[in-house]
């Protein structure tokens, strides 16, 4: 059972004006809001900067520059889930399909259920992605805070000839003491540490 995603805005872009008038009437009909189209991929770029659309759905092979560079283009100042079109099913696209923003590849002549199918994928994988890109930063962070705090801890260590359990006890009652976090206590060691070399 799918669960609804609602209405998304979306941008599109194809250099065959038929394909473009399929989607322009098919995304409403899906509940969807066309916020505008293009005929070429710097079009495109310069539609999305303006439109923030939800997802992109582009043809791989535009004039001027093709789906893939444009989808990289906007995923640079923005991140946005992407359905690229192609009349060509080859090993090199599907290579290039592979990157990050790409979130689906339809064959054409693209059918109305293939349309719906892929923008449910498209936003649940992008969806998924993003989540993981949030834990990956979370755990990033944490490992800094962790570096700073062991750093910390050896200057405590080495100044008051503890051991490290009683190193951090100290480290956590400074911060408790002065109502801080402890990441914040060790950046205050850490930088007491410098002025005094």
């Amino acid at each position: 059972m799918k669960r609804p995603i609602g209405t998304l805005r979306i941008a599109l872009a194809d250099d065959e004006r038929d394909t473009r008038e399929f989607f322009k009437a098919l995304l409403p009909r899906l509940g969807h809001q066309v916020v505008g189209t293009a005929e070429t991929g710097r079009k495109l770029v310069e539609l999305c900067q303006t439109a923030q659309p939800d997802l992109i759905i582009v043809d791989i092979k535009m004039p001027d520059m093709d789906g893939f560079e444009a989808a990289e283009k906007i995923n640079q100042q923005r991140q946005v889930p992407v359905i690229v079109v192609s009349a060509h099913h080859d090993a090199e696209l599907l290579v290039r399909a592979g990157v990050d923003h790409i979130m689906a590849y339809l064959l054409k002549p693209v059918k109305e259920p293939d349309v719906e199918s892929a923008i449910y994928l498209a936003i649940l994988r992008f969806e998924h992605f993003q989540r993981l890109a949030k834990e990956a930063d979370t755990l990033r962070e944490a490992l800094e805070s962790r570096k700073v705090i062991e750093r910390a801890k050896g200057i405590i260590m080495k100044r008051a000839r503890v051991d490290e359990d009683d190193a951090f006890r100290r480290l956590q009652k400074m911060a408790s003491d002065r109502n801080r976090k402890l990441i914040d206590m060790a950046q205050i060691i850490m930088t007491a540490e410098e002025a005094f070399r």
